[in-house]
């Protein structure tokens, strides 16, 4: 078992080095600024935006969470054009330890009809209010600032679509298991999710994927961090207890029941009949246990079991080596393949939008 995790671990921080697509584009000269946003909802605004009319970035504190974090926001081009118009908004929620800035996907950059709001999750926030509130990296409570902070903060400033059908969760790898707990814990928020190679298995089925997250709190990639990431404390932040996040990891005597509450697998059924679609893409990293996406596709396949068992529909696409899928997507942890996947997956969602409209 330990060196099977020492082998996951390692892969889980090689994979972890951004491999997404190009740079944000840069403000040509004659660009229009971004609009003038309002503080309030507990964030104060830090400097002045940066970017685009249509692609820029704002950076907020709040006491919700130490430090302050960049939001970025991409408008469709004919937001400006008509003032009257109302758009529905997909809250993208990147991996880790990645940025917001590094979320330049053609498909959410092109999208046509609606509002992409990439939040920062930290480098290892999770996507969650962690239990212990008092280590090193200080306030670490991510879903209320996500939940009560960003998401009124951006339906005051812009022309959104202000109700459930007018709002999606969608993230990559530890983005995944954001999207699926924020769905599960709102479901009266939001009309569809989705997962691109998400760590959306925290039980014990999948306990590889837990300690991995585990290492991501206690910089436990060891030499790996030393040789290949370099000093593990910039990348992920100080090095704070196993039990920080959920509590203790480990399945003896019940200790760790909130990994098993947060956990998206065993949960499905709290969006059954909620009208929340579902959406899961994954490859098999070629088969190969030394690649993260091997873990990740078990992690998928979990949580497609307990949909079938309990009779939910949901859209689920398995692109295993990659070799169908097109864009470079060799079927591993890489911006290839999920650059591929939104190809897919952001037309389907406008197209959920305009018919819930």
């Amino acid at each position: 078992m330990i060196k099977r995790l020492t082998v996951l671990v390692s892969a889980l921080g090689l994979a972890l080095i951004p491999i997404l697509g190009s740079a944000p584009a840069q403000a040509a000269a004659a660009d229009p600024a971004p609009p003038a946003l309002a503080d309030g909802y507990g964030l104060t605004q830090v400097g002045t935006a940066t970017g685009t009319a249509h692609d820029f970035t704002v950076t907020v504190t709040t006491p919700q969470v130490a430090e302050a974090h960049p939001i970025r926001i991409i408008l469709p081009s004919d937001y400006n054009a008509n003032p009257a118009k109302r758009y529905p908004v997909l809250y993208f929620l990147h991996g880790s330890p990645d940025e917001p800035a590094n979320q330049s996907f053609p498909a959410l950059l092109n999208a046509k009809s609606m509002i992409t709001v990439i939040p920062d999750g930290g480098r290892r926030g999770w996507y969650a209010n962690w239990r212990d509130q008092d280590t090193a990296a200080g306030a670490q409570n991510w879903e209320n600032f996500h939940i009560d902070q960003v998401i009124p903060f951006i339906d005051a400033n812009l022309r959104t679509i202000a109700s459930k059908k007018g709002r999606a969760v969608a993230g990559i790898s530890m983005g995944g298991f954001g999207a699926f707990h924020y769905a599960q814990d709102h479901p009266e928020l939001f009309s569809q999710t989705a997962s691109f190679s998400g760590d959306i298995d925290m039980s014990v089925d999948s306990m590889d994927l837990r300690l991995a997250v585990v290492a991501s709190l206690t910089n436990g990639l060891g030499a790996f961090c030393s040789n290949v990431i370099g000093d593990c404390n910039s990348k992920y932040g100080p090095t704070v207890s196993s039990d920080a996040l959920f509590g203790s990891p480990y399945p003896v005597f019940n200790a760790d029941w909130k990994w098993n509450e947060v956990d998206p697998s065993r949960h499905m059924d709290r969006l059954k009949g909620k009208d929340v679609g579902v959406s899961i893409y994954v490859g098999n990293g070629n088969g190969n246990p030394l690649e993260l996406e091997f873990w990740l596709e078990g992690a998928s396949k979990h949580v497609k079991d307990n949909m079938d068992a309990i009779g939910m529909p949901y859209y689920y696409v398995d692109y295993g080596n990659g070799s169908t899928w097109g864009g470079n997507c060799n079927g591993g942890h890489n911006g290839y393949c999920w650059a591929r996947s939104l190809e897919d997956y952001i037309p389907r969602l406008e197209q959920a939008f305009a018919s819930a409209a």
